[in-house]
Order: C-alpha cells, then structure tokens, then sequence
C-alpha cells in the first residue's frame, strides 16, 4: 500500500481569497463609477437545485459588495417574457452581469435566451461572442467553471506549459473552453468523451487529467498517472445503501489521492470557484466602465 497521499486543492479557501480581492477592487472603483456593481440571476420555476444554487450566488454577492438584480419568473413564463427580461437588462446601467440559470423548462429556448444577452453582461461567458474572443485569445469574458480551473492551477503554481493534459468531456459549460484555455497556457491538449476507444490509455498520457463528464467516481486509481494533477469538476449527488445522500465528484476520490500528486476535493475543490470566477466576471465588466 502507498503511504503517499496527495496534496488537496483547497477550492474553498481560494474562492474566499478572491473574494476578499473583490471586495477590495470594488471599494476602489465605487467612487469614480459612482454605483456598486450590478449581477442580474433569471431563474425560471422551482428546481430546488437551481434555487439553491442562486440563493448561493446572491449571498456571494452581498458578501462582496455587489447588488443583486435577481428576477424569479414562475414555470410557464414564455420566451417573449424571459426575452424581454434579458432586453430590459441589457438597457439597464445598473446591471454589468446577466446570468441565465439553467435548466430551463423544456418549453423555452434556453440557446436563443443567450444568445440575447449583451456579451459584455454575459457574466457566464458562453455567449457566442465571447467564446469567439476565447478561440481567438482575446480578453473577455470566460466561462466560470474552466476559468476557476485555470485561476486554481495558477494559485498552486502549477506549470502547464509543455504538459500533457486530458480534459474528460466535451461540454460547451465546462470541456471545450477549458481545452482552449489549457492551449492558451501552452499545455498539449487531448479531449476524451464516452465514444473515446480506451480511455484509460488516454488518461493514463497526462500529467493533468481533468474529469468533467457528470458520472460518479467514473476515474479510478488504475485511470490515473503517478504524480498527476487531478482536477474533479463532477457534482453528483448519490444515495449511499444507507439511503443517505452525498455529493460526489467523477473521481474516485479514495483509491486516486494513493496516487495523484495533487487533487481536488467534491465538495470544497471547483464548485466554490465557479461562483468566484462569476463574481470576478461581473467586477471585470464593471471595471471596464472606467478602464473600457
């Protein structure tokens, strides 16, 4: 047995970091904008888990300085409704970030929603503009979730250049923007996904695996290189044979911290991060008013 056991990615403390940077940034620039900045979270009907997920995100907020202009619209809201929403936010000078919380019901276009959102609100960074300006390496806005994996990597100092990284999944949220960010800082990159031949030979090549396919505990110590950077992007939440319920990450956490050099935690690894890089997203946008 391995007596090694790897370094955890502390995804927590680092989000309160920035946080607290944030919050410093904004006393800074409040006087010569005049106003604090502004995030806008549209939500449509009840899911719990979305509900959650924005009450997070609007107490994040607060916590750093920034107003909240959340609108919660029932279930049948219609596309014409949320669309007029995301205009009147787009118009408003108070709001620097438009954050569509997503799933939506199944009766609205949820690509159209976006696609109306003013890039430079676009406090997700999926708009087709902003991942334009991502392929091309101009500044922007970038998706959160890749941006706080990156953002983690460079707070542990952890070189990508010239290294072989595997990002498991293909997304437009989370896999093929962090792919072209992990290009963007030099690493040799490979996508796997579920139609990959022999995956564990791919994931065995890299010296940081990134796993963000939505199965539980799918990457195992036998997957995994030794001495790699392992990166857990899954949320999944189980029901253990006690009946209880627990997150989990797509890493076989136990088995993998044997042989991992570092690794991230679920939760307390990437999640924290995502509302961090929102928050930074929304900063950047306000911050333009005066550097822009």
């Amino acid at each position: 047995m391995n007596a090694k056991t790897a370094k955890i990615l502390d995804g927590k403390a680092l989000a309160q970091k920035i946080q607290t940077e944030l919050t410093t940034q904004i006393q800074a620039l409040q006087p010569q904008i005049g106003r604090p900045p502004g995030l806008a979270v549209l939500m449509v009907g009840d899911n719990p888990a979305s509900a959650a997920y924005v009450r997070n995100k609007e107490r994040a907020c607060t916590k750093v300085g920034i107003a909240s202009f959340g609108k919660n619209f029932p279930a049948d809201a219609t596309q014409a409704e949320v669309a007029q929403a995301i205009q009147d936010l787009n118009e408003d000078e108070r709001v620097d970030g438009i954050l569509v919380q997503l799933p939506l019901p199944n009766h609205l276009d949820s690509v159209a929603l976006l696609h109306q959102i003013d890039p430079n609100k676009d406090a997700d960074g999926l708009h087709p503009v902003n991942m334009g300006r991502l392929v091309r390496g101009e500044s922007g806005l970038r998706s959160c979730t890749p941006a706080g994996v990156i953002r983690m990597l460079q707070e542990y100092q952890i070189s990508l250049q010239g290294k072989q990284a595997v990002v498991m999944g293909r997304s437009i949220l989370v896999g093929k923007p962090l792919a072209l960010m992990l290009l963007e800082a030099d690493a040799t990159v490979t996508i796997a996904h579920s139609r990959s031949h022999n995956l564990a030979a791919i994931t065995q090549t890299a010296d940081i695996l990134i796993a963000a396919v939505g199965r539980p505990n799918m990457i195992t110590a036998q997957m995994v290189k030794p001495d790699a950077v392992v990166i857990d992007v899954g949320i999944n939440r189980i029901i253990d044979y006690e009946g209880n319920s627990r997150l989990v990450g797509d890493v076989d956490f136990e088995s993998v911290q044997e042989v991992a050099e570092l690794l991230t935690p679920v939760p307390g690894g990437v999640g924290p991060m995502t509302v961090a890089m929102l928050l930074h997203n929304t900063v950047w946008s306000y911050s333009q008013k005066v550097n822009g």
